[in-house]
């Protein structure tokens, strides 16, 4: 089989880990939040146990990319998406991580009544989501436009977390009983707009790899 057609199909396996791990960081995003709204922690323990296998594929797009770059010598452009690809790796990992943040959080506080209604929280992760999956698109298809699109988002989700913060301030200043669970909160909302900076870190290597531009929006 010819050089080329070997380090294509070995690329093609790398950007089928990608959207991998992409579908199981969008499933952890979506069920941490649905443990947290249902108070259900058998799927709150579920979505934790499950970032372990998320580092596995993490690493193995690592390996992949490293035995590429060391082994077969790729042109400019496909270095850049090798390079670019750990990045987007360790992004969508340290999403999982938050996700399992939430679920470590809706675990402490499953006993505890909800302090508010929850709206601005799920909508926050609904955004984040489509980041995340528009952002590996992005990155995939080499689409600097559909990235710089994605970045535009992040400022919804900063904003609906200083939304979620002055609420939750306005319930410790009120009534300092409500600490606790207004603390956990804050940490629900701060992981969810971390999502969104992740987000926003692939969606840079995305413009990297078409424009061969850094472009730092964080």
């Amino acid at each position: 089989m010819p050089i080329r057609q070997v380090f294509d199909r070995a690329l093609e396996e790398v950007r089928d880990d990608l959207l991998r791990l992409s579908s199981m960081v969008d499933h952890s995003i979506a069920d941490s939040l649905r443990a947290l709204v249902d108070r259900n922690g058998d799927l709150a323990r579920q979505v934790s146990a499950n970032d372990v296998t998320l580092n596995d594929v993490r690493y193995t797009v690592e390996e992949r990319c490293y035995t590429l770059i060391a082994t077969q010598q790729p042109n400019a452009t496909d270095l850049r998406e090798l390079v670019g690809a750990v990045s987007v790796a360790t992004n969508l990992e340290r999403i999982g991580d938050h996700a399992a943040g939430i679920a470590r959080l809706t675990l402490r506080m499953i006993d505890q009544p909800l302090l508010m209604q929850l709206v601005d929280i799920p909508q926050m992760g609904e955004i984040g989501r489509e980041m995340v999956k528009g952002a590996v698109d992005a990155f995939l298809s080499r689409d600097a436009t559909l990235a710089e699109e994605i970045v535009r988002r992040d400022q919804e989700v900063d904003q609906l977390h200083n939304k979620v913060y002055r609420e939750l301030v306005g319930y410790m200043a009120h009534d300092p009983s409500t600490v606790e669970r207004a603390t956990f909160l804050l940490w629900v909302s701060h992981n969810l707009e971390r999502i969104g900076d992740r987000a926003t870190n692939i969606c840079e290597r995305a413009i990297y790899v078409a424009t061969g531009e850094l472009k730092e929006f964080n």
